[in-house]
């Protein structure tokens, strides 16, 4: 009998199609309802209670209790970049839906990925933080320089803070539809905290998409340029 954790059984719980859906639905960060996570999966309530329950014990949902509500959220960061590395790795392998339609590009473009900035916007802010040296990337390393310190402290963001939580403060996350690393950890949530909370950008109601305002998007191209 082979040794070691068991992917099987993992790998079975996602695999099966309306868990998937499930689990996709919740990759945003949100909690939803037994309901909702019905819908996403296209199964009746009591067939998307069953899976609900699968997946909870096998350690990748957890359940918030809101009253007398019950609503459910991927148990915790680690779902959620397996999930993002598992897009990311479906999609070099040419498994895509093939459903396209208007909110595709700007899903693209920019989209929450658990709790941080994800799609082309979050891959050109890592690269331009690498660029100017404010991130130093050996392999998927990565490492806030003390230039970063400066740099990203001048915008409001208390370093201090975010180094004292157990997270790593940055963390290499495989972008699905770009196929190259984004900004994870305590900092890349922290970044994108901040557009939301300056209003820069805000969250498209029942969507992972970022949408970014006119001004915001001139502030966001100038805090992360390229080299030319």
């Amino acid at each position: 009998m082979a040794e070691g954790p068991d992917i099987a059984r993992i790998a079975a719980l996602i695999g099966d199609p309306a868990r998937s859906n499930m689990l996709l639905a919740l990759i945003g960060g949100r909690a939803l309802t037994a309901t909702e996570l019905a819908g996403a999966a296209g199964v009746t309530l009591q067939t998307a209670s069953s899976h609900l329950s699968k997946l909870e014990d096998g350690g990748l949902l957890t359940q918030r209790k809101q009253g007398r509500h019950r609503y459910f959220a991927l148990a915790d960061l680690h779902v959620g970049a397996m999930i993002e590395s598992l897009m990311s790795f479906s999609a070099t392998r040419g498994h895509l839906r093939h459903r396209t339609g208007p909110k595709e590009p700007e899903l693209r473009k920019a989209r929450i990925c658990y709790d941080h900035l994800a799609g082309d916007y979050g891959v050109r802010m890592l690269d331009s933080l690498i660029a100017r040296g404010a991130i130093k990337a050996e392999d998927e390393a990565l490492t806030l320089t003390a230039e970063g310190e400066r740099l990203l402290g001048a915008q409001g963001l208390d370093i201090g803070s975010l180094r004292a939580r157990r997270r790593p403060l940055c963390r290499a996350c495989l972008d699905w539809s770009e196929r190259r690393t984004h900004l994870a950890g305590t900092l890349g949530a922290a970044l994108l905290s901040h557009f939301l909370d300056k209003g820069q950008a805000r969250r498209v109601d029942d969507s992972r998409i970022i949408r970014f305002s006119p001004e915001g998007e001139r502030q966001f191209l100038a805090q992360f340029p390229l080299p030319g």
